[in-house]
C-alpha cells in the first residue's frame, strides 16, 4: 500500500492557537494511507533575496520537508482579512529561488479557524491566490469557514461530534484530491 505523506503548515505561532489544534485534529480524520505532518515555520528568518544562494538551516529543512510530501494542507487564522505574515514568509522561502520552487505541483487544501462569523474567508481567498501562482492545484470545494465557537473542541481537545461531522467530509475531499494529483 502506498503512502501519502500530507505537510500540514499551521500560519499561526500561538501555542493553544485553534487553527494548531484543528491542524491536530486530522490525523485521526485521514484515511489509513495518510500521514499528516505539521512542519515548523516559526524558525524561519525572514526572507531576504539575498539569502537564496545560501538558504538557512531551518528553510532548507522546510523546502526538503515538502519536496518529500504528495500534498499540503493550509490551515490558516484571518489576520486583518488577510494571512499572517509567518506563513507568507514561508511560502516565500520555499518559492524560492525562482524556478526551484518546492510547492509546485503539490495538491493543497486550505481551511482554518477563525473568532469571526465568516471564518477564514478572506484569508482563505488570498491565499489560494498565492497558490495558484506557485502551480499548486488546490481543493474548491468544498470549502471549510470554521467559526470558533462553544463546541467546536470537546474537553479533549479533539473536534467536536458536530465539528468532526463537517470536517471529516472536507478531510475526505482533500483525501480524493491528493489521489487524483499526486
Amino acid at each position: 500500500m502506498a503512502e501519502f505523506k500530507i505537510a500540514v503548515v499551521v500560519g499561526s505561532l500561538r501555542r493553544d492557537s485553534f487553527n494548531r489544534r484543528l491542524a491536530s485534529a486530522l490525523p485521526a480524520l485521514g484515511p489509513k494511507d495518510f500521514v499528516f505532518k505539521q512542519l515548523e515555520i516559526g524558525d524561519l528568518p525572514l526572507y531576504n533575496q539575498d539569502d537564496d544562494a545560501q538558504p538557512a538551516a531551518s528553510v532548507a529543512r522546510l523546502k526538503s520537508e515538502i519536496a518529500a510530501s504528495q500534498g499540503v494542507i493550509f490551515v490558516t487564522p484571518e489576520y486583518n482579512r488577510s494571512v499572517p505574515g509567518v506563513l507568507k514568509n514561508a511560502i516565500d522561502h520555499a518559492s524560492r529561488p525562482y524556478g526551484k520552487s518546492a510547492w509546485a505541483g503539490k495538491p493543497a487544501g486550505v481551511i482554518g479557524v477563525s473568532v469571526g462569523a465568516i471564518g477564514t474567508s478572506l484569508a482563505q481567498q488570498h491565499l489560494r491566490n498565492v497558490l495558484a501562482y506557485l502551480d499548486m492545484p488546490t481543493l474548491g470545494q468544498p470549502e471549510a469557514f470554521i467559526q470558533a465557537k462553544e463546541g467546536l473542541f470537546d474537553a479533549s481537545g479533539a473536534l467536536g461530534a458536530e465539528s468532526a461531522g463537517f470536517v471529516q467530509k472536507w478531510v475526505d475531499a482533500y483525501a480524493a484530491w491528493v489521489r487524483r494529483h499526486a
